[in-house]
């Protein structure tokens, strides 16, 4: 399952996201990974969770995060929660052109049943159709 968070930045979607995290990590089913590009939520995250940085990692294109997802679903097969906070400041890319990734993300979500929880800076009204099937209510 995917789940995607759209709205302008600074109206609390990665305060949303971190506290959704958190209370994934008390429930305990399997392990949580909390992807970003930078080190700001590092210190709200339940300790529990795996913080993971991109930029120490240079991920700008589409392929290389999408690779850089398979790499942390194939070390750990527990993972059952990936939050990924702030898209499009890991990816260098226009939000139209991403229907691919959301693609390959949906099946990575399928065949390893992992839910994702992706926050993108984009007011709902803007956001492409292929996205609006997995905007949170």
């Amino acid at each position: 399952m995917i789940n995607v968070f759209c709205s302008k930045r600074g109206s609390g979607k990665t305060k949303e996201l971190i506290n959704l995290a958190n209370e994934k990590a008390m429930i305990g089913r399997g392990h949580v990974v909390y992807i970003d590009d930078d080190k700001g939520p590092m210190c709200q995250l339940n300790r529990e969770i795996r913080f993971v940085v991109t930029s120490d990692f240079k991920l700008r294109k589409m392929e290389s995060f999408y690779g850089f997802l398979c790499g942390i679903l194939s070390k750990d097969y527990d993972i059952d929660t990936i939050f990924v906070d702030g898209l499009l400041n890991i990816i260098d890319e226009n939000l139209e052109n991403v229907s691919h990734l959301f693609y390959n993300i949906e099946k990575l979500a399928e065949e390893y049943n992992v839910d994702f929880y992706i926050s993108v800076n984009e007011d709902e009204g803007k956001m492409p159709q292929f996205i609006m099937k997995y905007v949170a209510a």
